[in-house]
């Protein structure tokens, strides 16, 4: 017996048994079957056993919608409502796990069942907020096969931010290698064409013992998935969001250009504020000068007039969004000109069109933006045309339905 990293104490580690059958694993019937299944070669060695033994070593599937892919002549996808997803966490069947020591590199990652992880109470993340994490997303293809939308990036963004946070992290490789693998082991919960998507979360966290200010002694690289809809509630509909001028989310020198969890906590108050007032979230404002846009919660903004397409520079308290770079290169290439600069709430207010961007919201369009009381509409039947335009080239790529001549995409299957 192995001590598993889920939670409930000592227990079969199915990955280290690849011989045992689906029928002698407790697990319930929502886990499936997926027939004659080879992991890419791409993959390294171990982890291509360890995603076969995924699949080798889950029971039988009772319900759910079958998909034909080009590995076997049925995939029988996870039993839920695909037509109601939301953005909110679905409990899946592997994680992967990879640790390092102060100092150390990272290696020996491993799949293992989802669940809970065992922390020290002292442990460095807990006590102060030493960590990051990333978000990317996989795409279902009509033909079965998957795609993952620039993981390097994430990589690099990490690798970035991790530096800032004392921080050692997995290497490019070692990260995409990690987040095929997890995707694969959980093949059966990426939504069917056209209903949504797989979304990655990496995390990376300082898991070892530390009382006194100072990086952990042990770093935990993790990474989860859930398949999700739309993040806001209103979907592809208009968003409102209020502009802030009182509280900031990050600061000149701080660590607003980097992707660790304090920045996010450090919203809530807004935000929740915000909600309650019927807006769908926050638009933050610099903090020296109160007039310069920053970026939205979890997202950057982009401000349209004529041709001129413009976004706030990113200046250490902007953090460099995916989504906002590839929009940024979407759009040039369809002929707009693209400013990234200091962008006033002024040019803000008088704008055609206003959209947002990021990994879960992809291009969101605002509908109003309230400003010291003032509301300022965009349009309320849904995206703008430049929007609309961007949006509709930028999914196209992610999901494989047109050319990828940007060379952004990496295929699964």
């Amino acid at each position: 017996m192995e001590r598993s990293a889920v939670s409930g104490g000592l227990q079969p580690n199915y990955l280290l048994y690849p011989s045992r059958t689906s029928s002698s694993l407790p697990f319930s019937d929502h886990r499936t079957r997926l027939p004659n299944f080879s992991p890419p070669p791409s993959l390294s060695l171990k982890l291509q056993k360890q995603v076969s033994s995924c699949f080798k070593a889950v029971s039988p599937f009772k319900r759910g919608a079958a998909f034909s892919d080009t590995h076997s002549e049925t995939l029988e996808l996870a039993d839920i409502d695909w037509d109601d997803l939301g953005f909110a966490y679905v409990p899946t069947d592997y994680m992967y796990t990879m640790k390092c020591t102060k100092g150390g590199n990272f290696s020996k990652g491993e799949l293992q069942r989802f669940g809970n992880i065992e922390l020290n109470p002292s442990a460095g993340v807990l006590n102060y907020g030493q960590g990051l994490f990333e978000g990317l997303k996989a795409y279902r293809k009509e033909d079965g096969n998957l795609l993952l939308f620039r993981p390097e990036e994430n990589a690099m963004r990490m690798i970035m931010g991790a530096e800032r946070m004392c921080m050692p992290s997995p290497t490019i490789d070692q990260f995409v290698d990690a987040v095929k693998a997890t995707v694969l082991a959980n093949k059966r919960w990426v939504p069917p064409p056209g209903k949504g998507s797989l979304y990655i979360r990496p995390l990376l966290m300082g898991s070892g013992a530390v009382l006194g200010l100072a990086p952990a002694p042990e770093y935990t690289f993790l990474i989860y998935v859930s398949p999700v809809g739309n993040y806001f509630k209103e979907g592809v509909a208009p968003i409102h969001l209020i502009v802030e001028n009182e509280l900031h989310r990050a600061t000149p020198g701080g660590t607003g250009g980097v992707k660790t969890i304090g920045n996010y906590a450090a919203v809530l108050k807004a935000q929740s504020a915000a909600k309650a007032r019927g807006f769908s979230d926050v638009l933050y404002l610099d903090c020296v000068h109160k007039k310069y846009l920053e970026e939205v919660s979890s997202c950057n903004i982009f401000v349209v007039k004529g041709n001129s397409i413009s976004t706030p520079a990113i200046k250490g308290t902007i953090l460099p969004g995916i989504t906002r770079k590839s929009i940024i290169d979407v759009a040039r290439s369809q002929g707009f000109q693209v400013e990234e600069r200091p962008v006033t709430v002024d040019e803000l207010l008088d704008a055609d069109e206003v959209f947002c961007t990021g990994t879960a919201v992809v291009v969101s369009p605002v509908g109003s933006i309230t400003y010291k009381g003032k509301r300022v509409s965009y349009g309320e039947e849904g995206f703008g045309a430049v929007a609309q335009q961007l949006y509709s080239v930028l999914t196209k790529l992610q999901m494989g339905l047109i050319e990828d001549k940007m060379n952004w995409t990496v295929e699964l299957s």
